[in-house]
Order: C-alpha cells, then structure tokens, then sequence
C-alpha cells in the first residue's frame, strides 16, 4: 500500500476506471482539439470543477483507444497527504 500523498502509476484500464469512477470522474476530451475520429486531447473530468465550458464527455472505450494510441501512462494518488480522497492525476508519456 502506498504512503498517503504518495503518487502512483498505471496503464491498466481497469485501475483507472475503478479509480475515477469512485471519485464521480469521467472521461472527457477538450473542446477543439480532437477531429473525425479523434477526440483530442483527453483528460478525467470530475462534476463541479469547472470542465463543463472546455470538456466533454466521452466514453470509457473512446478514452482507452486513445490512452493506448498515444502511449500513455495513468499518475495518480489515492489519498493526499493529510488523509483526504485525492483527485490528483494526470496523463503521462509511458517513456
């Protein structure tokens, strides 16, 4: 188990699924970047932070299509430092 605040990193689908749908997150690209067939730049979208103007919603299948197109990796944290439920994550190059 990793220490609280502790950063960890994935490229299984199903962790960060599991991982941002306990959190009410969800796959998302950004508005204007993506075409035909391509979403864009992706991200993980969570209610109330203020994605709704620059992200939409796109499907998990979408996202991981994507993610694994692009060589990417998962960084995340399950608690902060102090203990809380931590929503910090953000998309890597698996390199």
């Amino acid at each position: 188990m990793a220490e609280q605040g502790t950063s960890l990193t994935t490229t299984d689908h199903d962790t960060i699924r599991r991982w941002a749908e306990e959190r009410g997150g969800h796959p998302a690209a950004v508005r204007g970047t993506g075409g035909g067939e391509d979403p864009g730049i992706i991200r993980i979208d969570f209610p109330g932070f203020g994605g709704e103007e620059k992200l939409e919603k796109i499907g998990w299948e979408e996202f991981f299509d994507k993610f694994e197109s692009n060589n990417l990796a998962f960084v995340y944290q399950e608690k902060t430092k102090d203990g809380q439920r931590s929503n910090f994550n953000k998309l890597i190059s698996r390199e």
